[in-house]
């Protein structure tokens, strides 16, 4: 099956996981199918139906958004407290120091939308704060 989907050249990328699993079930079902296992393939196809349906109903509701704080480079260890003690899982994307001034970028994931905390960041010694919502895709 991945031979055969080596040969298929997309013109886009394939952006969500589902539609590779609705390829590797089309070309199951079309293997079984050609090999006349007509039970197999639809008993396959029920059963993967099933499951993907239940996948796509109950998806978390998980955003990935970016964190871009400024703030003054004498105020580092105050500023890193204030977004340990907030944010309990995060991933550090990048941080630029130019000057006095550090901007700090952090990839997080917030549930529901929720994005409450960043009325919690506010200190005087964050001079300003963006949230930006974030897909994982750099391209337009």
């Amino acid at each position: 099956m991945v031979g055969a989907l080596s040969i298929v050249r997309f013109r886009t990328a394939v952006e969500d996981p589902l539609d590779i699993v609705f390829m590797f079930w089309a070309i199951a079902v079309g293997i079984a199918n050609g090999a006349q296992q007509f039970l197999l393939s639809f008993s396959g196809s029920i059963f993967i139906g099933i499951i993907i349906y239940i996948l796509s109903t109950f998806k978390l509701n998980h955003s990935p958004y970016l964190l871009v704080i400024h703030y003054n480079v004498k105020d580092e260890n105050t500023v890193l407290k204030k977004i340990n003690s907030i944010l309990s899982k995060y991933k550090i994307k990048s941080k630029t120091v130019s000057n006095d001034l550090v901007e700090y970028t952090i990839e997080l994931r917030v549930s529901n939308n929720n994005t409450q905390f960043l009325l919690e960041l506010n200190s005087p010694e964050i001079i300003d704060k963006s949230l930006i919502s974030y897909d994982g895709d750099y391209a337009s």
